[in-house]
């Protein structure tokens, strides 16, 4: 057990998607959240990150702050992509180490399992096999820093664990028609049809690959669990058990909009892996399962994108390989 009370957290990440659900799920705890702003706190960069770790001096760690995209962005920065996640990875948990931090949780992506793997994705089919090329810079950063994680706890005895979440979504994503992930991706295209009474709308691909998602409040939730409860060598998947087509989204999507348009289908664009479920039956056994309803879900991002779509459209006109967040 890695009692929270009293403890300083440091939310490496706070900005991002999972790093501010992150913030609001701990204002239930009775600890202190430490967090530090991109333009305070370059973590790309060794020296800046160690000294930051050794002055504030945080008892726990949540590496959630990850250079990200969707797979127009992996394929247009590769670079990027494996320099900015590996620096990140390991100045982090190489700082925490030398600071004593007492627990640390790395945040990963289901992106880091074989194209071919075998649904649902168990945690040992990791290096098993070839990765999708569309992401795999990003993928072997991640898979870095898992492996970091599980050297430094059998070299140096450190309580560093990761855990792999599925696809996300909700409440503070970002949004990008090009970079985002999926679903902010699709809920822009289909708003923006909408208010242009566009008679149909694109969506990538052919539509029939599937993905799982969650909510990323439920991501936050099981990621404060593990830092809790859970102390081992090996990551942990963390989904909902179930998957639905790129198509069917799109279908919910604009059900929760009110886009009666058609969709129309780019196969001429790339559809990446046709299927990815991963088998979170190890921290179900646990004792932890999600609790966010997927249409709910999404009537709620939809609400906090229509509040806020201004502000979020700024954010990406902005030079969008600066930004730091969510894997």
């Amino acid at each position: 057990m890695f009692d929270l009370r009293y403890k300083k957290i440091w939310i490496a990440g706070h900005t991002g998607l999972v790093g501010s659900a992150l913030c609001r799920r701990l204002e239930t705890e009775e600890c202190e959240v430490l967090t530090v702003s991109h333009k305070d706190l370059d973590l790309t960069r060794q020296t800046e990150t160690e000294d930051w770790i050794s002055k504030y001096k945080p008892d726990g760690v949540i590496l959630a702050a990850a250079h990200v995209g969707g797979i127009h962005a992996n394929n247009i920065y590769p670079a990027e992509f494996i320099y900015k996640n590996i620096a990140i990875a390991q100045n982090v948990i190489e700082g925490s180490y030398k600071a004593s931090v007492k627990k640390l949780l790395f945040l990963g992506s289901s992106c880091i399992y074989p194209k071919y793997a075998d649904n649902p994705i168990t945690e040992d089919q990791l290096l098993t096999g070839a990765l999708e090329p569309t992401n795999e810079p990003y993928a072997i950063a991640k898979i870095a820093g898992i492996k970091l994680c599980e050297s430094y706890r059998r070299q140096y005895g450190c309580d560093f664990i990761s855990a792999m979440p599925c696809n996300l979504y909700g409440v503070g994503d970002r949004y990008h028609l090009d970079n985002a992930h999926v679903i902010p991706s699709l809920l822009m295209k289909i708003h923006t049809a909408k208010e242009k009474k566009s008679p149909s709308v694109e969506i990538w691909g052919s539509g029939t690959p599937r993905r799982e998602f969650m909510n990323v409040d439920d991501l936050a939730d099981a990621l404060v669990f593990l830092l809790q409860k859970y102390s081992d060598n090996s990551h942990v998947n963390v989904g909902v058990g179930h998957d639905i087509s790129i198509k069917e989204l799109a279908e919910k999507l604009c059900d929760v909009i009110g886009y009666q348009g058609r969709l129309s289908f780019n196969t001429k664009k790339p559809d990446g892996v046709m299927q990815k479920l991963m088998d979170s039956s190890k921290i179900k056994a646990m004792g932890w399962s999600p609790q966010i309803d997927f249409k709910k879900g999404l009537v709620t991002a939809y609400e906090d994108y229509c509040v806020n779509q201004e502000t979020k459209l700024d954010e990406t006109r902005k030079e969008y390989k600066s930004i730091l967040s969510v894997a």
